[in-house]
């Protein structure tokens, strides 16, 4: 992939903007167990940095999504997981299908103002019994006149106590679980909408996370994405930027976790000499920095096939397991090389260690990457009962 000077521009912009806008308020943040959503997304908006790939009609920049994988990288230099996480629901999970499908007049009332930072959106997708199991959701949406009414709940939703709107997946329809969803616009200040549970999470702290409820949530049928029953297919092909943007967040945030070992450990003396000196931990370190290296060509090369139209379905499923593998390797090694130090609440590396746990399961955990790479390489066994003798015969 071709790092342009504009690239390079992008990068140092947001990592200014972290450094300056983010970091200073990570420890009060997580802390309080909530961020400033309106606040630091309007700061965000007015810096043009929530639509990076989103057209220009609405206010985004409509450049490819090489430029959006340079942002979440310098996201990654964020003092926690949770703000690169809740910024990418922003930009990356709950505003791609709506981007790409919706219509003028949707784009015009959500879009824009998501891209402005004027509002803040979640992606509802997951149900208590229906995490990485998108086929298997409950709520519902049946036609009432004009409008949808929406009954059911969506779980573990970020910025969902703060947002103005969600990009909801409901089953507007009977038969085939893969053909009877659709995406719809569901403004959370609607009568019905219930979402005073924040969760109390173990890492992530700074994001708040909501269980929503939604008892007969009148919305127009006009706030359908794109067609009707096209649901689950929309999700899958923003399931491919909301995978590709958690795998580039992790990369730079990997990186500061292993420079800062390094130098703790150089400083900390055991039994006459630094731990650094110890061949199995400067070795360690050296394989730790080969996997951070080989997860951010992997990420690169999926970007690449992604812009240039090549179906990216694998190597994002992909860029999804080895950053959630490589980020609990890098973030236990490190806590171990940091000791009882790394066994503080308030120690960076601790807080890695507990928000990287969440990227092998979060956007479909690890066992459904693995079987989507499974599928992809047509490894993957039948689900259809073997012939039994009498019928084999």
């Amino acid at each position: 992939m071709n790092i342009t000077h504009e690239h390079k521009e992008l990068h140092r912009t947001v990592v200014k903007f972290v450094q300056d806008e983010l970091n200073p308020h990570i420890d009060e943040w997580e802390a309080a167990g909530i961020w400033p959503a309106h606040d630091v997304l309007k700061r965000m908006g007015d810096l043009g940095l929530l639509g990076v790939n989103k057209p220009t009609e609405y206010g985004g920049m409509g450049l490819d999504y090489s430029y959006e994988l340079m942002f979440a990288m310098a996201l990654g230099r964020c003092h926690c997981g949770s703000l690169p996480m809740a910024i990418g629901v922003q930009t990356d999970m709950a505003t791609p299908a709506l981007a790409r499908f919706g219509s003028d007049e949707l784009r015009s009332e959500y879009l824009a103002p998501a891209i402005a930072g004027e509002q803040v959106v979640s992606i509802a997708v997951s149900e208590a019994g229906a995490g990485s199991d998108v086929a298997s959701i409950k709520t519902t949406a049946t036609k009432d006149g004009g409008d949808y009414v929406i009954n059911g709940s969506k779980m573990w939703i970020t910025n969902g106590t703060q947002s103005d709107w969600a990009c909801m997946l409901v089953n507007t329809g009977e038969g085939k679980a893969h053909k009877n969803k659709s995406l719809v616009v569901v403004p959370l200040d609607a009568k019905g909408v219930d979402r005073r549970t924040k969760l109390d999470k173990l890492g992530m702290r700074s994001s708040d996370t909501a269980m929503i409820f939604l008892d007969n949530v009148r919305v127009p049928q006009r706030n359908l994405i794109g067609q009707e029953g096209m649901g689950f297919m929309y999700q899958m092909l923003q399931f491919q930027e909301e995978r590709l943007f958690g795998a580039a967040t992790a990369i730079e945030g990997l990186e500061n976790n292993l420079d800062e070992t390094i130098e703790y450990a150089r400083s900390r003396k055991a039994f006459g000499h630094s731990v650094l000196d110890n061949q199995y931990v400067h070795f360690r370190l050296a394989e730790l920095k080969t996997e951070i290296e080989s997860l951010k060509a992997l990420t690169m090369q999926a970007t690449e096939d992604y812009i240039n139209g090549r179906d990216a379905s694998m190597l994002a499923s992909m860029c999804k397991l080895k950053a959630g593998r490589v980020s609990r390797e890098v973030t236990d090694a490190c806590l171990q090389f940091w000791g009882g130090q790394g066994f503080m609440w308030e120690n960076r590396i601790a807080r890695a260690y507990r928000d990287s746990r969440l990227v092998s399961i979060g956007g479909g955990a690890d066992e459904i990457m693995l079987g989507i790479i499974c599928k992809l390489m047509g490894t993957l066994p039948s689900r259809k009962p073997a012939a039994s003798a009498d019928q084999a015969a």
